[in-house]
């Protein structure tokens, strides 16, 4: 079976549970920015949570489908059709060979995520289906989709059905504006103390260049840097620093403007200042940010941020035991 694209939307990419393992060699995790939708739209058809699938920004892809199919939508809100006709969010349902899939605009949250029964069976690289843009990694050619791309599709679970659905609190929500919680990074202690407080105290907003590298903030107050000599090896700007391994969700701010939380698609390593680290429970909320869409951060201390890991491994634990079987 295979999909047809007559739209790729304004950035359709294959995406699965992401890439592990590589992260010394300079290659990211990728895979889904929100996991959690990820996994909601895979239990619905019945594939492996981690399954590929479509992850569409902003706008959704117009997709012909050449033979029956059982699809579900997770993540922002937008309205499926099929042939016009709308079908509901959250919620498996049957699509038949000729039909066409397209989108409503994104109301709330920037990313859906599109699943289908047998899940998108492109090749496997470096032990994953996802789409590394910058290295051409992964996906269909190591790129974004584009209109006619043909997608293969693997075989459908047992047990694939149209009907199947979650709601309640199982289901995402996507705030115009929201918390976003933090740990102070190795290099906070470099701000100034007026900066260290306006960094939490500001509301900042998401700018246009937000993309799977890195969500950009503006609006708040330039944060400066105590004055320290030029260490060998760095770049002459306070932020500079020797170049160092950048973690996962980590904030930058180069040249102290434009804070910078560095997403699934993000290099490895450089020479930023990292001032604090993003707990991996709210990686998922910053994916469904819009442009203009704004926050505050906000200082956890390491219990904190261990305790919302293990909320957010139990909320899934509790979205598979409703969908299993």
């Amino acid at each position: 079976m295979a999909i047809e694209v007559l739209k790729p939307g304004l950035a359709t990419s294959v995406q699965d549970a992401g890439r592990p393992g590589y992260y010394n060699l300079g290659i990211p995790l990728s895979g889904a920015l929100d996991q959690y939708a990820l996994r909601v739209a895979n239990l619905l058809v019945g594939n492996d949570d981690g399954a590929a699938v479509l992850e569409a920004a902003l706008l959704g892809p117009e997709l012909l489908f050449r033979k029956p199919a059982i699809v579900a939508v997770a993540g922002a809100e937008a309205m499926p059709k099929v042939n016009g006709e709308p079908q509901p969010r959250n919620q498996s349902f049957a699509v038949k060979a000729d039909d066409r899939l397209s989108f409503g605009y994104m109301k709330l949250g920037a990313r859906i995520y599109i699943a289908v029964a047998g899940g998108i069976d492109v090749k496997l690289v470096l032990g994953s289906r996802s789409t590394y843009g910058l290295g051409a990694l992964g996906g269909l050619a190591g790129r974004k989709l584009a209109a006619g791309d043909v997608l293969p599709v693997g075989a459908a679970a047992q047990g694939a059905r149209a009907g199947r659905a979650v709601s309640g609190d199982l289901i995402g929500t996507y705030p115009k504006s929201l918390e976003i919680r933090v740990l102070p990074g190795l290099y906070f202690h470099r701000l100034t103390d007026e900066s260290a407080a306006s960094f939490f105290a500001d509301t900042w907003t998401v700018a246009p260049e937000a993309d799977r590298i890195g969500y950009r903030y503006r609006k708040g107050r330039a944060l400066s840097f105590r004055e320290r000599k030029q260490p060998f090896g760095a770049g002459s700007d306070p932020s500079n620093i020797v170049d160092a391994g950048y973690p996962y969700g980590s904030i930058q701010v180069p040249g102290g403007v434009e804070p910078i939380i560095l997403h699934r698609d993000a290099v490895s390593g450089g020479g930023y200042a990292m001032i604090g680290t993003v707990i991996s429970a709210d990686m998922d909320r910053i994916a469904q940010m819009q442009p203009n869409n704004t926050c505050r951060f906000v200082r956890v201390d390491m219990d904190a941020a261990l305790q919302a890991r293990a909320a957010y491994k139990a909320q899934l634990s509790r979205l598979r035991a409703a969908l299993s079987g």
